[in-house]
């Protein structure tokens, strides 16, 4: 009998497991919140803590909760080693040294001085030293899954935040390295098994590192030669797996050489089509991971000790806030940009899952430990996307953007340009060479300091605000460009200035039809997709180049243009849509 019910025990669990990442998923990313929550708060409710301790008295409850947790461990580790792999891809050689200053700067006192504040402090409460320095380091490390999506890249927070969380990406290989390392030596108290472990490991990275660098490239040319998926993922897994084993065998963790092999792959020319094919392996195995760190959450010890984990989530994030914003300021940074990161940046990350759960199979602290702070973490990941909101808020009266003072010298006609970068540059300079005068507005001030010294006619000042607005005196504007890359900003915008000046011409940059199609809802007068204008720039480059005259080439491309332009508008349903200039007026 316990033959036959072990596949159904086995299919029971899929099914929970896969149900989990069918509803989470979708359901998240439908309230723009990230599938990290969802899957920790699926793991609490299917776990053994949750519906799993009702099933005595509820037998078919069997069928909505985990029946075995411990053989969801393999399906974990996986997860976790295809994360490194997946950090590794992003993190080629050339990214991290374009924003070495900021990362090995910032990034890394970020992460030394938390870590070691938040290790002495645990030390002095009696945790022995390499476990507290295991924790400190662990609490100290960010959100890179849930931060990077609410900030983006773009912004001076963004930007901020991205410098640091790519340290702490990158100080996951020596951190997992001296946890490994540390183990032997916790274990057998003598120094014997540490230099044992550091010299092989060393040797085997070494050895991963130059092997590499020159087999990689080979293997994967081969494997797309054979114009099969099926191969190509077997030799992505074939890498990962035994460069995992690589370094396990030599007394390190898995995830170093996992970590490793993304590297080596991120500067082979096939570093594209292995990210793309191992996402989906990865989303899966990561949810699975989180699942069974929720399953670990036991919500009696959650009630029993909820005082003392709230008291610990609340320091963990003041400090953390406390300590990020006042380097954020002391490398230059201004007051808002330094509060809102550094709230952001607060909360534990789920690298730290990793981490603690490294340092607990290391022996390095207790298992009782290790679920404290397993709560703690899961308890800040929830509340980030709530710390953003703070964050902004706080911001906000901290240092808030200044208004532009009325002027009644700007110059009659102009045009009004929102964003001072790589767009709103170019749109600056076609308006002066042909005559016509403007003026830029852009939030970042490191930006508007270099336009200045550019020679751009640019103030400092936030768009969004009405005030700012009226000292623009966009009433007598001749049009305002929205250049930003900021999707749902600008189509605010574009509702808000319509709503307010409804004769406005505004022209606003969209990422791709459909939001195109959403910005001339708004009520935008243009709307410029970056998707189909690179497809008619590659089109008239083509067509002058194999011999067709210039001529017709820009009156053809100048009609589809506009063709594509009133589609866009008529599947907009906008019938209050301005009437199209002629190709001839708009160029």
């Amino acid at each position: 009998m316990a033959g036959e019910l072990e596949p159904t025990t086995a299919l029971s669990d899929a099914l929970v497991i896969l149900g989990a990442a069918g509803i989470v998923i979708p359901l998240f990313a439908r309230f723009r919140i990230t599938p990290v929550i969802g899957f920790l708060l699926i793991g609490i409710l299917v776990g053994p803590y949750g519906l799993g301790a009702l099933t005595p008295e509820v037998a078919r409850l069997t069928h909505v909760t985990i029946s075995e947790p411990d053989s969801l461990d393999i399906f974990a580790e996986f997860g976790i080693i295809l994360l490194l792999f997946t950090i590794g891809l992003e993190l080629s050689f050339k990214r991290l040294w374009q924003m070495r200053k900021l990362v090995f700067g910032l990034g890394a006192l970020e992460l030394l001085i938390i870590g070691s504040s938040i290790a002495l402090l645990l030390a002095m409460m009696g945790q022995y030293w390499t476990g507290a320095m295991a924790l400190g380091l662990a609490l100290a490390l960010s959100s890179t899954a849930i931060v990077l999506p609410i900030s983006g890249t773009n912004s001076p927070v963004g930007r901020a935040a991205l410098s640091m969380l790519l340290f702490e990406d990158i100080a996951i290989v020596p951190i997992i390295f001296m946890l490994g390392a540390l183990a032997p030596y916790a274990q057998a108290d003598g120094m014997t098994g540490l230099w044992t472990t550091l010299w092989q490991g060393a040797a085997v990275v070494a050895a991963l590192l130059v092997v590499g660098r020159y087999a990689l490239p080979i293997l994967f040319a081969q494997a797309a030669r054979t114009k099969s998926p099926e191969v190509f993922l077997a030799a992505t897994l074939l890498v990962v797996i035994g460069a995992s084993l690589a370094t396990g065998v030599a007394g390190l963790s898995p995830i170093v050489g996992a970590l490793i092999a993304g590297l080596l792959i991120a500067e082979t020319d096939f570093h594209g089509e292995v990210e793309a094919i191992i996402e989906p392996f990865k989303g899966l195995a990561l949810g699975i991971f989180l699942i069974t760190i929720g399953m670990s959450i036991d919500l009696q010890v959650l009630g029993a000790n909820l005082g003392t984990i709230l008291t610990a989530v609340v320091l963990v994030v003041t400090f953390k806030a406390f300590v990020t914003g006042m380097l954020l300021r002391l490398m230059g940074a201004r007051r808002n940009t330094a509060t809102e990161t550094g709230i952001l940046m607060a909360s534990p990350s789920e690298t730290t899952l990793i981490v603690l759960t490294a340092a607990s199979s290391a022996m390095l602290i207790q298992p009782g430990t290790t679920q404290f702070w397993q709560i703690v973490t899961a308890i800040g990941l929830t509340i980030t996307p709530l710390l953003a909101l703070v964050g902004r808020a706080v911001a906000r009266r901290v240092d808030s953007v200044p208004d532009i003072s009325p002027d009644d010298t700007l110059p009659a006609g102009r045009v009004i340009v929102v964003g001072g970068g790589r767009v709103g540059r170019l749109v600056a300079d076609m308006l002066t060479v042909h005559g016509k005068p403007y003026i830029s507005i852009e939030s970042d001030a490191d930006l508007v300091q270099q336009d200045k010294r550019d020679g751009y006619n640019v103030y400092f000042g936030n768009a969004s605000r009405r005030e700012t607005l009226q000292a623009l005196r966009v009433q007598d504007a001749a049009a305002i460009v929205l250049t930003m890359d900021a999707p749902v900003l600008a189509q605010r915008l574009v509702a808000r200035l319509r709503k307010a000046y409804p004769d406005l011409l505004i022209v606003s940059r969209a990422r791709d039809i459909q939001h195109a199609a959403e910005l001339y809802r708004a009520g935008a007068s243009h709307a410029v997709p970056e998707t189909l204008e690179s497809s008619l720039q590659l089109s008239e480059a083509v067509l002058v180049d194999i011999g067709v005259a210039m001529g017709p080439v820009i009156a053809s491309i100048h009609e589809k243009r506009d063709e594509y332009r009133t589609q866009i508008q008529t599947e907009g349903a906008l019938e209050h849509a301005p009437k199209l200039r002629t190709s001839t007026a708009e160029g």
